[in-house]
């Protein structure tokens, strides 16, 4: 806690982290009716709210548990089909109690595009109920739960991640791929239940997205000739950065390449030799006159097939001359010595 004196404690229940007194003042002044929606994991909650004096008066509420009691509703309560449902019982419930319009509030709920709070709400626009929005946080293609079929498809009925994720599904009775079909049924009784109630159409089905499946389920699905070409194709493909040779280059090079002769050691002596100075013819003697004598260049001798190591040349060590003391002078007679 503070110790200044301006310091004022926050209320309760924004303290709890459950009420934003801000936001909740411009919704009273307003004096609208409020759609309140509240999700949890299992449920979802719905409530049109006015405010007075005496506390908060509520219009009409729904919960997703009620689709289970009254509609037949066999799949999980807490997904998006569910919370659209749920949003479709509140807004007809309004309609019945003279309610037109009202104003949307989230509490301190993240405002995410395709969250349950907007499957609620897509549920009460299309009830006739108007209330302020933007399309771009509704997402339509998950109201009916087409993407809760596709990735059950996906997955496969005898994975171990499909019995763990869908057990609830099977338990209530419905499969988690025809969950669309049962929500059709639900949606219609549910607009049955209200005499001369005007809804918008039923959302349509969202074409099929491509949806990631884990590595291990991938490797033990994939086992079509189709999937086994590509990846050797895959691993035949160069790598970046890296140079081959063409496999016809390597193949000419392997049958053209000939083994190195070994050289005997008197060739070797020979390349070694320098090559010989042509000698010039000897002239002609004239007559009377001597021949003189061309004198042959010394003959260089051949490198020896072993190459003689160097001497090593050991530095001399100079020795230390001997440093003699000075002689003592003898002393004189009478003097005294030094």
């Amino acid at each position: 806690m503070a110790n200044s004196s301006n310091y004022r404690v926050q209320l309760r229940r924004r303290r709890e982290g459950k009420t934003d007194y801000q936001a909740r003042k411009a919704l009273v002044i307003s004096r609208r009716p409020r759609l309140v929606t509240r999700t949890s994991i299992r449920n979802v909650n719905a409530q049109i709210i006015v405010a007075k004096q005496k506390g908060d008066q509520v219009l009409a509420a729904a919960n997703s548990r009620e689709l289970i009691k009254k509609y037949g509703w066999k799949a999980p309560t807490g997904n998006i089909p569910a919370a659209y449902l749920t949003g479709l019982l509140v807004g007809l419930k309004a309609k019945a109690a003279g309610i037109d319009g009202s104003i949307l509030d989230i509490g301190l709920i993240t405002p995410t595009k395709g969250a349950r709070i907007f499957a609620v709400l897509s549920g009460v626009v299309d009830a006739g109920v108007e209330v302020p929005h933007s399309e771009e946080k509704l997402d339509k293609n998950r109201l009916k739960g087409d993407h809760i079929a596709w990735y059950a498809k996906n997955l496969g009925p005898d994975s171990e991640e499909y019995n763990a994720k869908f057990s609830k599904y099977r338990a209530g009775g419905v499969a988690p791929e025809k969950v669309a079909e049962h929500f059709s049924k639900i949606r219609a009784e549910i607009v049955s239940s209200f005499k001369g109630a005007k809804v918008a159409p039923e959302p349509q089905s969202a074409p099929e997205p491509k949806i990631k499946v884990p590595k291990q389920i991938a490797k033990a699905t994939s086992t079509s000739k189709a999937d086994l070409k590509a990846k050797v194709e895959q691993k035949a493909q160069p790598k970046v950065g890296v140079k081959q040779v063409p496999k016809v280059e390597a193949e000419s090079a392997s049958k053209t390449e000939v083994k190195p002769e070994t050289k005997s050691a008197e060739e070797k002596v020979a390349i070694a030799k320098p090559p010989k100075a042509k000698e010039k013819p000897a002239p002609k003697e004239k007559a009377g006159v001597k021949a003189k004598v061309i004198k042959e260049a010394p003959k260089t001798k051949s490198a020896s097939k072993e190459e003689t190591l160097p001497r090593k040349v050991v530095p001399k060590v100079e020795t230390a001359k001997k440093v003699e003391a000075p002689k003592e002078k003898p002393a004189k007679k009478g003097g005294k010595k030094v």
